[in-house]
């Protein structure tokens, strides 16, 4: 009896013990969980609504996980970074929060078509053979042509073809901007293209101009037909250009 009055409390006393360690080793994993650190992508400068991001704007620090944004990008190798490039801020980041994906939408038709022109530059939409629509491509070059009937003198008209435009960047073909659209957003805005394209004889571009160069556009389209060419890969040379007839082709003949 004597020896199980002393077991009794020392079997006790043993599992206590151990329910306290048990209580300590989950706080201790519970602390270390909440001061576990990661690195996340923060705003080295202000970066206004409807900006492009390049890694410049971002950098990575180390912040506790239990403040990381639960949204927020995760640096986990340097190649990491480059994933915010090219998308457009939805809504101002200012310097020093962190950079989450809801504030950021792809390069896409959400966006808007001016974070794609360059400074000093225009855009404007010009309508084009559904059959060119699948072969041009955002960053592509093209010259533009305009068909017309050119006064010659004693009351006399005469079909032309004048290239009035060359080395014009596509900064878009129909929806697609070229780039931060997944694969669902392009689906989704073919298949809007193409239910629009039903009810429409052309299909569109938008071009970057310069504001010369989108006076003579406008200037064209109400004089006559504007048709536009595909230039060559990497092909960015200017050529002086005569107007073409009918009258010149058999006379060279």
């Amino acid at each position: 009896m004597e020896k199980k009055g002393v077991l009794i409390p020392m079997v006790l006393a043993m599992l206590a013990a151990v329910f306290y360690l048990m209580v300590l080793s989950s706080k201790e994993r519970a602390l270390s969980q909440a001061y576990d650190m990661g690195q996340v992508l923060v705003a080295r400068v202000d970066i206004p609504e409807r900006t492009v991001v390049n890694e410049a704007m971002v950098e990575a620090v180390q912040v506790p996980r239990k403040f990381m944004e639960q949204d927020g990008f995760e640096v986990k190798s340097p190649s990491d970074i480059k994933l915010i490039s090219n998308l457009v801020t939805r809504i101002r980041i200012p310097k020093g929060n962190q950079v989450t994906t809801s504030a950021l939408i792809p390069m896409s038709p959400e966006a808007g078509l001016s974070v794609k022109i360059p400074p000093g530059y225009r855009g404007t939409i010009l309508g084009i053979d559904p059959e060119l629509k699948a072969l041009v491509k955002p960053g592509d070059r093209v010259d533009v042509l305009v068909t017309f009937d050119a006064s010659m003198g004693e009351n006399r008209k005469e079909k032309v073809t004048a290239t009035i435009l060359q080395n014009v960047l596509v900064i878009a073909v129909g929806l697609d901007m070229g780039m931060g659209m997944s694969a669902k957003q392009l689906k989704g805005s073919q298949a809007k293209e193409d239910k629009t394209a039903a009810f429409s004889e052309k299909a569109v571009i938008s071009l970057a101009l310069n504001p010369n160069e989108a006076q003579y556009l406008a200037l064209a389209a109400k004089q006559g037909e504007p048709t536009v060419i595909l230039r060559g890969l990497g092909d960015v040379e200017m050529h002086p250009m005569e107007m073409a007839s009918f009258r010149k082709l058999f006379k060279q003949q």
